[in-house]
């Protein structure tokens, strides 16, 4: 299996001059953890905003009425090519510590999240997937990841 065969089509994203009220308000109504932030232009690249850069974002201070998504988004965020395997994905969000990554050709196609591998396919390893539930269940991971092989990962890439 591939991206695009588990991916979700069906997107709802954010403007980065939207702030993180609003953009808490659309993940509420639309029962979602993540948004992913429109581009600016052609040439920019799509953000990310969390419900956790929202969290950590409102414990500093910040006042969500008055703080732009695009001060405390993710960009460029971590894209998947929508021919990368299941497998690699699954790699992929164990090094990078991420959820929820675009999947991008050309054009935003859609999203693919850890609840998509894990509920849509049966390809993983138990050891694949041990790791990802125990992944999912550690909400404070803020260790910085490398990639060992960048011809591992030929069909991803950032931004």
């Amino acid at each position: 299996m591939k991206a695009a065969d588990i991916m979700t089509t069906e997107l709802v994203t954010i403007n980065s001059l939207g702030t993180i009220a609003q953009a808490a308000k659309i993940m509420k109504e639309h029962n979602l953890r993540a948004l992913i932030v429109d581009r600016a232009s052609e040439e920019d690249a799509y953000g990310i905003i969390t419900a956790s850069d929202i969290t950590k974002a409102v414990a500093q201070g910040q006042n969500p009425k008055e703080t732009y998504v695009c001060a405390v988004m993710t960009k460029p965020c971590i894209v998947v090519n929508p021919d990368l395997p299941v497998e690699h994905i699954a790699n992929l969000f164990t090094r990078a510590q991420i959820r929820i990554a675009p999947v991008i050709k050309d054009k935003l196609l859609g999203i693919v999240s850890l609840s998509d591998i894990l509920t849509k396919t049966d390809c993983l390893t138990s050891q694949q997937h041990k790791e990802l539930v125990e992944f999912s269940l550690n909400e404070s991971i803020d260790d910085k990841w490398q990639i060992e092989s960048e011809s591992t990962y030929e069909n991803w890439c950032s931004g």
